[in-house]
């Protein structure tokens, strides 16, 4: 049965869908078979890995509202093992029209129950909110990891994420885990990077990850070539830390 990973953070620019597409194409890269599906309305999962779903009308937007099975939705990638459900702009519709939708948090539960036992890994890259879309993410997941900045206010208003998490696991999904926390932007220079690593540390004890993502050049071009940095430039730091990041989350089952 193939593990079912939230990447959350209501929190924008935390590096969330980056963490989704690294880490997803190197569980891939290591003989894993991996699904990603975007939704965030944003669509930039596909574009990281070279998929423009702007013009497509089988995506998981049409999946959630019924209008197509989700195996129709799901699309090979130039990357061996590596397969994405894209979204797009009309997803951002789907707030209003799930309103009316006796069971809508479920959803995407029942629908990834047709399918997951045939990935390793299923990869769910979450909108920078609280809303429908990321409580359906995390009622159909195992775990959640959770994306965070070095910077400062890094920790601000990851309480109320918590308390999402928490109020899920009270009746929603009981199974519902932390899978960790993953450092992302670190700035090795900066007396507030070490800091915020250390808060961070204090705050989650061992639910952070070993692997630490830097602030990377590469890191940043990759996704305008439509490459997870693996597939971009293999030698650099942030394709290193994100291979590391895999192989904890292979080992943490």
């Amino acid at each position: 049965m193939g593990k079912i990973i939230s990447v959350s953070n209501q929190k924008g620019g935390v590096g969330k869908t980056t963490t989704t597409i690294n880490l997803a194409s190197f569980l891939a890269v290591k003989g894993k078979r991996v699904l990603i599906i975007d939704i965030d309305p944003q669509g930039n999962a596909g574009f990281g890995i070279g998929v423009n779903a702007e013009e497509i009308n089988t995506t998981i937007y049409e999946a959630l509202l019924g209008e197509i099975t989700i195996e129709d939705a799901v699309f090979d990638t130039e990357i061996e093992n590596l397969y994405l459900i894209p979204s797009n702009i009309h997803l951002s519709g789907a707030q209003v029209e799930l309103l009316d939708i006796k069971g809508k948090e479920f959803i995407l539960r029942n629908l990834l129950k047709k399918i997951r036992d045939n990935f390793h890994y299923i990869l769910i890259d979450c909108p920078p909110s609280l809303g429908i879309l990321t409580l359906n993410s995390l009622i159909a997941a195992d775990s959640v990891l959770i994306p965070l900045q070095c910077e400062y206010y890094a920790l601000e208003g990851l309480s109320q994420l918590l308390k999402i998490i928490a109020m899920v696991q009270e009746g929603l999904n009981k199974n519902l885990k932390i899978e960790g926390v993953v450092l992302t932007m670190y700035d090795s220079r900066t007396n507030l990077a070490h800091q915020v690593v250390t808060d961070v540390k204090d705050f989650f004890k061992d639910k952070v990850f070993k692997s630490i993502i830097p602030r990377n050049v590469k890191l940043s071009e990759a996704p305008s070539f439509g490459k997870p940095i693996g597939f971009y430039d293999r030698s650099s730091a942030g394709s290193t830390s994100y291979e590391k990041l895999a192989e904890e989350v292979m080992n943490n089952g």
